[in-house]
């Protein structure tokens, strides 16, 4: 029997381990163990699993496979390959993988623009979100909103500032633009414990359905029933939290709509009332819960990838003084010391958007895109991908490559001007792909542009009224953390001097 065992094992490691070639031609990767594939290495490595992968990129190249339990994932490095199944394939690699029972509580059964499969269901969602909230004459008619919540957040940083000494960054940040997007999604203005609360059930949200062991191996889902529990106690707190704004929103829409000073955006102003009209494929008009889904899915990933880009971009004004101010002269020469910053003057402001390009470039939102998946089998880079493998694009090493930057790990929003190596970078990656902070092709963030908004101008305002620097004997830290998006370990405060001149 010992005999017989031996001999299987000595076949299976040479047929069904993920090594490349073979039968089903996918592309090389590590010799995993018998059921668990890789997974047991990854965990025993004891490290983050980008720390594995920037290893394995080196030894096997610009594509290669992880057998993670059950999961078969590819990972694409290569900017090549990137930039052809995202953009010049599109289509065949826009789907989304299998989602883990946690993540269908929250998504309802991948009622989401982000994680519905590539079809009419993901079609419709997206149309409605493009033309009810991201398109010109939508962002001017709220840009009232954003004046609002970000001379509210000013006086706010001030005061804190006056009472503690110093401004905790991130924080503020997040606080301000989900005001902003509560306001655009709900038409109304709440008290900030409320969006307190809102903001912390929506981070637990994205924390519970962060990848966990049953998710690759589903044998093991027994053994957590603890965090189905949890993931549905954790739901039912959000649907308490939204499904009043829902409501309230409602009855506003049919006793004739009447501004007041809750809900403050006029009827069809406001992304929710799109939703109440909405005739999903294969959904009929949308219940509560799938309500609840598409409008946390804005607010979740507004907030959190422009609080981030905002604290890192920050972190790089308050230990380089001398980028600070070059951009403070900028705003300056454009509207003045105590000019109003709006949305068409900081698109004049060509220094402040090389400041973002580069906060995006050195510190992406995530070392990876969110999970594609070809919508059947399919090919790329000469090896085998299958339709139920997850398809992972490792942008980050695009940015850290040193053949397509120069000094990839030195920031210099400079390079992103004249005659500087990425003058010229388009990074929606439609061109190429040199940096990709929000994916590219049919699944880029539909709300890419809103996001760099908000940043450019919550910045531009930051920088025009207060001199930042760093706390005095706490100088600001760049360990970088892994949550939903690639965040500050220890979160940055500075202090912060009002300007005279």
């Amino acid at each position: 029997m010992l005999f017989v065992a031996l001999i299987f094992l000595r076949v299976w490691w040479r047929r069904c381990s993920v090594i490349g070639g073979g039968p089903k031609n996918l592309p090389p990767g590590p010799p995993g163990w018998p059921i668990v594939g890789n997974l047991i290495q990854v965990i025993l490595e004891r490290r983050h699993f980008i720390y594995v992968v920037r290893d394995l990129r080196k030894k096997y190249g610009p594509i290669f496979t992880m057998q993670m339990g059950q999961r078969t994932l590819i990972i694409v490095t290569s900017p090549d390959l990137i930039h052809e199944a995202l953009v010049q394939r599109g289509p065949e690699f826009a789907s989304r993988p299998a989602d883990s029972p946690i993540r269908l509580i929250f998504s309802v059964g991948k009622c989401a623009i982000n994680s519905a499969e590539y079809g009419p269901l993901w079609r419709a969602l997206r149309r409605n979100f493009v033309t009810e909230l991201i398109n010109p004459t939508r962002i001017k008619q709220c840009s009232w909103i954003r004046h609002w919540a970000m001379e509210y957040h000013m006086k706010r940083i001030y005061k804190e500032a006056s009472e503690v000494g110093y401004v905790e960054v991130m924080s503020n940040c997040r606080l301000t633009i989900c005001s902003v997007l509560i306001c655009l999604c709900f038409g109304a203005k709440i008290s900030e414990e409320r969006i307190k609360r809102i903001e912390s059930i929506l981070k637990d949200v994205m924390l519970i359905t962060l990848p966990k062991l049953p998710d690759f191996l589903p044998l093991l889902t027994p053994l957590f029933r603890g965090s189905v529990r949890e993931a549905k106690e954790l739901r039912k707190k959000q649907l308490e939290c939204l499904v009043p704004l829902l409501r309230n929103r409602k009855a506003f829409l049919e006793s004739g709509a009447k501004v007041n000073e809750e809900m403050v955006s006029p009827a069809g102003a406001a992304y929710i009332d799109s939703l109440f009209q909405l005739e999903a494929p294969g959904r009929g008009r949308l219940s509560e819960e799938e309500l609840v889904t598409l409008v946390s899915e804005i607010i979740n990933a507004g907030t959190d990838t422009s609080a981030t880009a905002l604290e890192w971009a920050l972190f790089h004004l308050v230990t380089n003084q001398e980028i600070q101010e070059k951009l403070h002269k900028e705003i300056v020469e454009t509207v003045g010391k105590n000019g109003v910053v709006t949305e068409s003057e900081v698109e004049k402001m060509r220094y402040l958007g090389a400041i973002i390009k580069e906060t995006f470039r050195r510190h992406p939102p995530s070392h990876f895109l969110l999970s594609h998946a070809a919508v059947k089998d399919t090919e790329l880079g000469g090896y085998n991908i299958p339709a139920d493998a997850s398809v992972e694009f490792y942008t980050a090493w695009v940015t850290e490559n040193p053949d397509m930057w120069k000094d990839p790990d030195e920031f210099r929003p400079e390079r992103f001007m004249e005659g500087g190596d990425g003058e010229d970078v388009d990074w929606t990656g439609t061109k190429s792909v040199r940096m990709v902070p929000f994916g590219a092709g049919r699944r880029i963030c539909p709300a890419w542009t809103l996001g760099t908004l908000h940043v450019n101008l919550l910045l531009a305002k930051m920088v025009q009224a207060f001199k930042w620097l760093p706390l005095p004997n706490s100088p600001p830290d760049p360990t970088e953390t892994f949550a939903f998006t690639v965040v500050m370990k220890n979160p940055l405060k500075a202090v912060i001097f009002p300007r005279t001149n």
